[in-house]
């Protein structure tokens, strides 16, 4: 039988309303983590690195293109496994989010996180269009978060040292504006 013939036509009509929403939410979000719209996108910024600048540190910044790109991967792995495996551990707090270097643990090794980075942030962005995720739910390893707190959080800490990334790669006269 279908729902359409035992619903009320407003209850029906609310209950499409609402899947319109969740798919807008969705959306919305998705648009977010691809870093679409008022910020550079994770492509843009770490597209045409030179090699050898990827271990430099501008003067008067702590940080270097490889050191962004590490601990952005890194700390994007650790949101996306919080929110799927409720037995995950993260890493201890700073140094398990940090490479040990500032520079390419070799000549691969920029290509490699580059690449994971792109499945992790994937894999959140299929997490949150699938429809049968639940994204305001408490999740189960605590119930103050949800699948959307934390997939904002990451899209979140994605446009904070992107827009880093940025200025480094200024001051290393590698950004083309």
């Amino acid at each position: 039988m279908s729902v359409v013939g035992v619903l009320p036509r407003d209850t029906l009509q609310q209950i499409q309303e609402a899947m319109r929403k969740d798919q807008s939410l969705r959306e919305h979000v998705v648009f977010l983590l691809k870093g679409e719209g008022a910020h550079v996108g994770f492509e843009g910024t770490f597209k045409d690195m030179p090699a050898s600048l990827q271990g430099n540190r501008p003067t008067g910044l702590p940080h270097s293109p490889w050191e962004l790109l590490e601990h952005m991967r890194i700390a994007q792995g650790d949101i996306l496994e919080f929110t799927r495996d409720p037995k995950h551990v993260s890493p201890a707090w700073p140094s398990g989010y940090w490479p040990a270097s500032p520079e390419p643990t070799g000549s691969h090794a920029w290509g490699k996180s580059v690449s994971a980075f792109e499945a992790g942030l994937n894999a959140m962005v299929e997490l949150v269009r699938d429809e049968s995720t639940d994204l305001l739910a408490p999740l189960s390893q605590d119930a103050e978060k949800t699948v959307l707190r934390e997939a904002l959080l990451l899209a979140d800490h994605n446009a904070y040292h992107l827009g880093q990334l940025v200025l480094v790669r200024r001051l290393l006269g590698a950004w083309a504006s």
